[in-house]
């Protein structure tokens, strides 16, 4: 499976996964390995770094090798998102932030209006920010104006599982936005929901809550990366149409000759 590109930075795997709510530490890195991803988030305020849990949070995430991006999840305000990004910066020493400006309680929706001042504060001051946004195309266009290289447009609200709200929308992102990293973020419950984003043209896919309170959250991680895989491969095969009416799969030579 080729590779995908954020801000520069190659990564064959196109799933992202999350580190919080699994049950143990042990299961979240066999989860991680499974999973295949590079690429993991981190919330400042769920993982402090000072106390002695959050140090051997830190170091278990090192020991894997995996590129962190922290997040500023639970941040209700531009000044709140900007401060745990600096923080989040200083803390894993990365450019790399995922922006989350949160608007409405119930449904986690973005705050799009913060989002795009703090994307533009954060551009600003050397930061490279994985916008979490909804679907709309004026939105988007403003994050990519404020310095933007990545856009994270959510499949449905945080940890709902029910996949890919407005397909629609989606659809019209990838096509409006051909050149720039697109990554559906929150919602998915299941490995096809990942392969339908994918088979949308996305370029990877950013989940926690499916893989970390299934059943079994290792061999959910393995099927969400099969999935990911899966619908990569359908994008890239370029899938036919879908038609109103039937069309034979059989091929007919001739028809036969029946006696009376």
């Amino acid at each position: 499976m080729s590779s995908s590109s954020f801000y520069g930075v190659e990564l064959k795997s196109r799933l992202l996964l999350g580190t919080s709510r699994y049950p143990s530490p042990a299961i979240l890195e066999r989860a991680i390995k499974a999973s295949g991803a590079e690429v993991v988030t981190v919330s400042l305020r769920r993982e402090s770094g000072t106390g002695r849990a959050g140090q051997a949070f830190w170091s278990l995430i090192q020991s894997m090798g995996v590129r962190v991006l922290p997040n500023t999840a639970g941040c209700h305000s531009v000044k709140e998102a900007v401060t745990t990004a600096h923080m989040a910066r200083e803390l894993f020493d990365t450019p790399w932030i995922k922006l989350e400006v949160i608007g409405e309680a119930d449904t986690l929706q973005p705050d799009v209006f913060g989002l795009v001042e703090a994307a533009r504060i954060l551009s600003e001051d050397g930061f490279e920010v994985f916008p979490y946004t909804t679907e709309d195309l004026v939105v988007a266009e403003r994050l990519v104006e404020a310095g933007c290289r990545v856009l994270m447009p959510w499949g449905a609200p945080i940890g709902s599982a029910r996949g890919l709200n407005n397909v629609y929308g989606l659809r019209s992102m990838r096509a409006h936005f051909p050149e720039i990293p697109l990554v559906v973020d929150a919602g998915l419950g299941v490995p096809s929901h990942a392969a339908a984003a994918m088979e949308l043209g996305y370029d990877a896919v950013l989940l926690n809550t499916a893989v970390a309170e299934a059943g079994d959250p290792v061999e959910m991680a393995r099927a969400f990366a099969l999935g990911v895989e899966a619908g990569r491969a359908a994008y890239l095969a370029q899938p036919m149409e879908p038609r109103d009416m039937a069309v034979p799969s059989t091929p007919v030579i001739g028809k036969a000759a029946l006696g009376d």
